[in-house]
């Protein structure tokens, strides 16, 4: 592998054109999980994804995996799970079991990355109200959910987790209900999958990716409630 630069202690970064080919988008090692590291590496579109012992690695990939909230594809048959209206939804209620749960799933993105460390240093951006979650329950037991970091005008979700059909979809559809409202502009979905192709995701490149998150990541949405309605079938 060629080598790749080391971040500073002053929450800096290299320039995201001096990322790697292969692996797709690797562009720095080192430094921590700490909430002002975090959100300076998403302020430039940059996540961390690693697996201990490795020291935390932060990647840029070109292309991008976007979803557009306008984007967003229902199919007929998740219409008709909506309609059926038997999953409760909850927003930022369980957000640390939300990524346990990912952990332990492998729908999506491959989610043995998020190791206790993660979890610990996401809860604190929750805490600070960066990090949120959404919920999906059937019967009183979590059965779905997603989670991600809101700044400004855009999400970057990390990961989502399914425990019976259709409950990611479902949690991803509120998302971008929710989203919606507060006049969200973009979802960043990082990698491409044929999943959240299937429900409306894209690639950009990642200038493009830049210039959008450019024009998002800074605004102030008057009108941000992190709420959803009760059950499912509220949201069609």
């Amino acid at each position: 592998m060629a080598l790749i630069q080391h971040v500073s202690d002053a929450y800096g970064f290299p320039p995201t054109s001096e990322a790697l080919e292969y692996p797709n988008g690797l562009l720095a090692a080192g430094g921590d999980l700490s909430p002002e590291r975090l959100l300076a590496a998403y302020r430039r579109g940059i996540f961390p994804w690693f697996e201990a012992p490795q020291p935390v690695l932060w990647w840029s990939p070109d292309p991008r995996s976007v979803l557009l909230p306008a984007n967003l594809h229902v199919s007929r048959s998740l219409r008709k799970t909506l309609r059926r209206d038997e999953f409760d939804l909850s927003v930022d209620s369980h957000f640390a079991e939300v990524m346990r749960q990912c952990a332990a799933s492998r729908e999506g993105q491959d989610g043995t990355w998020i190791d206790q460390s993660m979890i610990d240093a996401y809860t604190q951006l929750h805490t600070m109200g960066y990090a949120h979650s959404i919920e999906v329950h059937r019967d009183g037991t979590l059965v779905g959910g997603l989670y991600g970091v809101a700044l400004g005008g855009a999400f970057f979700g990390e990961s989502m987790f399914s425990r019976t059909a259709d409950a990611s979809k479902v949690a991803l559809v509120a998302l971008v209900k929710l989203l919606s409202g507060a006049g969200f502009k973009l979802i960043d979905c990082q990698v491409e999958s044929e999943h959240l192709n299937s429900l409306g995701a894209s690639n950009l490149s990642r200038l493009d990716f830049e210039s959008l998150l450019a024009q998002t990541v800074n605004e102030t949405l008057a009108d941000l409630r992190w709420q959803l309605p009760a059950r499912c079938g509220a949201l069609i």
